[in-house]
């Protein structure tokens, strides 16, 4: 089976468009996609493509929309410094070594925010998606709803009158 076959799933025998709140968020962890499990989001460590390669999803889905993986990098990096500090504190006491120890939580405080930079941004997509969920043409179909107007196909409100097959706009001939 070729990759391209791969990558898009037959909506006959997929399960579901819409995958469990504990997929998403383990898609996030691994930096793929939430919405369809598609990977290579990042051009470099800190570069995000802006759609999805396999699911067509717009990753700044409205304005402001990175800040919640500001949030999430924020609470995961003070979070580290907080045990790196409460852990060497436990593990030196009494005699607390307060340089080792100021230079250990500076290193923290410093490479984990870039370490865990492109993470923070596929697990808050992921959250977002859970909080919004995907709206009608917003993803490629199986993965998304289908746009207004496009769940049957080109005649799904009766027969084509021109018998374009609703490619050609339809114009009127007058005598």
């Amino acid at each position: 089976m070729s990759p391209s076959e791969r990558s898009a799933p037959d909506p006959a025998t997929s399960r579901s468009a819409k995958p469990s709140p504990r997929r998403m968020i383990g898609r996030g962890l691994v930096r793929h996609c939430a919405a369809c499990g598609g990977g290579h989001l990042f051009r470099r460590w800190f570069r995000m493509i802006d759609r999805c390669p396999r699911c067509d999803l717009r990753f700044e889905r409205i304005e402001g929309h990175w800040t919640g993986d500001l949030g999430i990098n924020t609470i995961v990096s003070f979070g580290s410094l907080l045990l790196a500090l409460i852990v060497g504190f436990l593990v030196t006491w009494p005699d607390v070594p307060g340089l080792a120890l100021f230079t250990a939580a500076l290193a923290i405080a410093i490479l984990v925010p870039l370490a865990f930079y492109p993470f923070s941004k596929t697990i808050w997509l992921a959250l977002d998606l859970l909080m919004r969920p995907l709206e009608p043409g917003e993803a490629r179909p199986p993965w998304g709803p289908p746009p207004p107007g496009d769940a049957d196909g080109p005649n799904a409100d009766g027969p084509d009158p021109d018998g374009t097959g609703g490619t050609e706009p339809h114009t009127t001939v007058r005598p």
